[in-house]
């Protein structure tokens, strides 16, 4: 099957496992979910993720990206997930414009030149670059 948008696939299947209450999903793999994966868990939003590059995968040799989701109370960490850069519409952002999500409580997850990285280290090293989603 063709997908426009795996990214968005990605924040589609992490919420759908949510509100199902499931404690892993998993993700067909790529470098820029794999990354998005490692902010989720720098952030504390996920417990951890592997990836598994098994021949049996049955998502072919780019492997799939499991990611165990993190609950408090038998109630997610992860609430919400939003994707702002979309392949029809793509949205950037300065150093200086970088976006405060829920007021600070909130990360916003940024494609930079140097790499993808969350909102707050991408201020702290003077980078702008896309930004793919807000995480709260």
């Amino acid at each position: 099957m063709n997908m426009t948008d795996p990214i968005a696939d990605m924040l589609t299947r992490v919420r759908n496992a949510i509100m199902a209450r499931h404690t892993r999903v998993t993700i067909p793999s790529s470098n820029m979910k794999i990354a998005i994966a490692q902010i989720l868990k720098e952030e504390g939003y996920v417990k951890e993720f592997t990836v598994d590059h098994r021949p049996e995968n049955p998502y072919g040799p780019q492997g799939a990206i499991i990611v165990t989701l993190r609950y408090v109370d038998k109630r997610p960490v992860l609430t919400q997930l939003k994707r702002v850069s979309k392949p029809g519409l793509r949205v950037y952002t300065r150093r200086d414009a970088i976006p405060r999500v829920r007021g600070g409580l909130g990360t916003a997850i940024i494609s930079t030149p140097q790499g993808v990285m969350s909102g707050r280290k991408a201020y702290q090293l003077g980078l702008g670059g896309e930004v793919v989603c807000y995480v709260w």
